[in-house]
Parts: C-alpha cells; sequence; structure tokens
C-alpha cells in the first residue's frame, strides 16, 4: 500500500492559484512542495520548496522535477501528453497521463462518458462546413460549435442560434484543429460536483454546487444548491459513477446542466481541484485540495459535510480594489488571494466566501457590498 509521507514532496504541474491552494494544503499537512512552472514566482511557486522554471513540455524541466519529488500531480489538464506519459514512467503520477488525453479533448471525453452509459448533449464532430451543416440537420438548432481541444471560460466556441449563422461559426473557429457541435441544452440551472477518488479506491463526493456565471465565466457558486434533493442524490451518483467508471485517482470535477423536466446532461470534466469547488474551503470539513492532497499521498479520505451554507463569489482583476476597500466589512466572510502580481480585467485574482444560516442570506451580505453589480 503506497503512502507518500509528511515530509516528502509532492511536485505540482503548473504553476497557478489551484497549484497554489494545493501547495497551503499539503503544506499544512507536514509536505515539501517543488512546481514546475514557465513563469518565475507563479501563485504557486511563491510557497514552494523548488521552482523549477520550465515549460510543460520540457523533457530537461521534467526530469528535474522526477528528481526533486516523491509524487506528481497537476493543476491543469493542458498539459503535453508526452511530457505527462514521460513522468508517469519515471515517477509516481498517481492520476496518470490517461485521464489527462481523455479530458484534453471534448469528443475523446464525450465517448468516454456515454460509454458509461451517461447522458451528454447530443454532437458530431465536423471538420467542414458541409459536415457541420448535415449536424445541425441531425440535431438542430440552436446548437454551440466549440473546438475540440483548448478552450476554457467560453473561448474556442461560437453559438449557432439558426442554420445560416453556420458559416459565420465556421470562420471564427476553422483552423484550431478539430470541432464539435453540440445541441444546445435549455437547462435553467448549470451543476458541478467534486468527487474524489483514492489511489485504494476510496470515493467521496462534496455537496452539488449551483454555478452562475457572468460572460462565460464563473461568477457565484451556490451551496447548497437550489434543487430538490432527488436531483442532487442523482447528480453525486453521476460523478461517482463516472470515477469508478475512469478508474481515476484524484479529483474530477463534473459539470452538469439540469433542465426543467430535471434532466441532467454532463457538460464538460476537469481532472482536478475546479473553480465550483472553492466553497469547500471554509464551508466543508475537509476542503477540495486537503481531499486532493490525501487521495493521491495514499491517506484516508476526510469527511465532506457542509458545515454552513454558502456563496463563493469570484474576485476578477476589475474588482479586487473594491475588495480591498471593504475588508472592515469581512467579519463573516473569508477571502483567498492568489498572489498574481497585476489585475487585469477578467483575470482571476482571488474569491470570497461567504457563510451565511442561508444561501439567501448570503448573496443578500455579498448584494450589501455593492462590488459586483447586478446584470
Amino acid at each position: 500500500m503506497t503512502v507518500i509521507k509528511p515530509g516528502q514532496t509532492i511536485g505540482i504541474l503548473g504553476g497557478g492559484q489551484l497549484g497554489r491552494m494545493m501547495a497551503l494544503s499539503a503544506r499544512e499537512m507536514g509536505y515539501r512542495i517543488a512546481v514546475l512552472e514557465p513563469t518565475e514566482h507563479s501563485p504557486c511557486g511563491q510557497i514552494s520548496d523548488v521552482e523549477i522554471i520550465a515549460t510543460y513540455d520540457s523533457r530537461e524541466g521534467a526530469m528535474k522535477l522526477a528528481e526533486t519529488c516523491d509524487v506528481l500531480t497537476y493543476e491543469f489538464e493542458n498539459i503535453n501528453k508526452e511530457t505527462a506519459k514521460w513522468l508517469e514512467n519515471h515517477l509516481y503520477l498517481p492520476q496518470g497521463y490517461q485521464l489527462l488525453e481523455m479530458t484534453q479533448h471534448r469528443a475523446r471525453e464525450k465517448q468516454a462518458i456515454t460509454s458509461f452509459g451517461l447522458p451528454v448533449a447530443p454532437y458530431h464532430v465536423v471538420d467542414s462546413l458541409e459536415k457541420l451543416d448535415n449536424a445541425l440537420e441531425q440535431i438542430g438548432v440552436p446548437a454551440v460549435l466549440k473546438t475540440c481541444t483548448g478552450g476554457y471560460d467560453g473561448k474556442g466556441q461560437a453559438v449557432i442560434k439558426q442554420k445560416s449563422d453556420s458559416n459565420y461559426a465556421f470562420e471564427q473557429l476553422q483552423g484550431k484543429g478539430e470541432l464539435i457541435v453540440e445541441q444546445w441544452v435549455p437547462f435553467i440551472k448549470e451543476l458541478s460536483v467534486i468527487v474524489t477518488r483514492s489511489v485504494h479506491g476510496e470515493v467521496t463526493t462534496f455537496p452539488v454546487a449551483e454555478n452562475i456565471h457572468r460572460n462565460n465565466i464563473l461568477h457565484q457558486t451556490i451551496v447548497p444548491a437550489r434543487i430538490p434533493e432527488h436531483v442532487q442524490e442523482q447528480a453525486r451518483k453521476m460523478a461517482v459513477d463516472l470515477a469508478e467508471g475512469l478508474n481515476m485517482k484524484g479529483t474530477l470535477a463534473v459539470e452538469m446542466f439540469l433542465t426543467e423536466s430535471f434532466d441532467l446532461y454532463i457538460n464538460e470534466l476537469a481532472p482536478r481541484p475546479h473553480n465550483s469547488g472553492h466553497y469547500t474551503m471554509n464551508a466543508c470539513e475537509t476542503s477540495q485540495f486537503e481531499q486532493h492532497i490525501r487521495a493521491i499521498c495514499g491517506w484516508p479520505l476526510g469527511g465532506t459535510t457542509l458545515v454552513k451554507p454558502v456563496v463563493m463569489v469570484n474576485i476578477l482583476g476589475e474588482h479586487l480594489q473594491s475588495v480591498l476597500d471593504n475588508l472592515p466589512k469581512y467579519s463573516t466572510m473569508k477571502l483567498h488571494l492568489y498572489g498574481k502580481s497585476e489585475a487585469k480585467e477578467g483575470r482571476k485574482m482571488g474569491h470570497l466566501n461567504v457563510l451565511a444560516d442561508s444561501v439567501e442570506d448570503a448573496l443578500l451580505e455579498i448584494e450589501k457590498l455593492a462590488i459586483w453589480p447586478n446584470e
């Protein structure tokens, strides 16, 4: 039974905020941290013992990381597959490279999801305008055309509201690799479930989160989600079925659409801690980051009970100054900043966890701050 003990070194591929929060949890548990990241003094690099400055596809950087750490994880999925495969062969990478390879490609991801009998929106892979038009004949409009690789926070996507939009949409994304067109799901809520599976096969889920996006960027996460209990149970079951089916180790964020008839469709997967799980840092027995470290290091998984209702709200570059100006009002709020040097519009700089007796009370407290204008 493999157990990575405190005092040993956890390597993290990627130096962003997820790596930083992962590292902070690992430090509390007694671990040393090594990070590989192209940029010096990254959010994760600031609190690491070893900072390897190299591109994610650098074999030399990967070799240095392999010499330094006892177990390896990653904070985002767009890592060179060949580098990840090499690392798995030369280092202890419990999550493996196959989960990365699958989640890096939307079509492969959807094929994997449906192979376990789980629902996704009808889709087709297309590489020409003719195939796109044929696909739209089958799945109908509205629809969404997406790149199969890359793209996040709404990037690499084009909405097709009527068939005459197909030409413009194809021109927007042509030349950006394989494309996939998906039927538009008329959802009433966007949900997510963070599921963790340890190297020993133990599985836990965190409470179902209700997510609100603005300009394709996550704005708020509301927990408990304002949905019936049977829907929450179904969402948790779907996440566990995926984790078990994939034989995954570590953390998986499962994003879903909920329709008016209470049908659930899986939209996207992320094989790592996720923005919609940040509420767990203050509102659950165990945070998603500590749970991830427990999972890959062979510890028993912690409890995931929600201690108190919570709303997480993202702090983007344009909100940062107002957030700092409101510090005296945070007696019941938990502020998390990521150590990024420059506040740019649309850039995630931190988040605020607002705990209250109900999510309605938490939302009211956020509204009173007047930092995030209603849209």
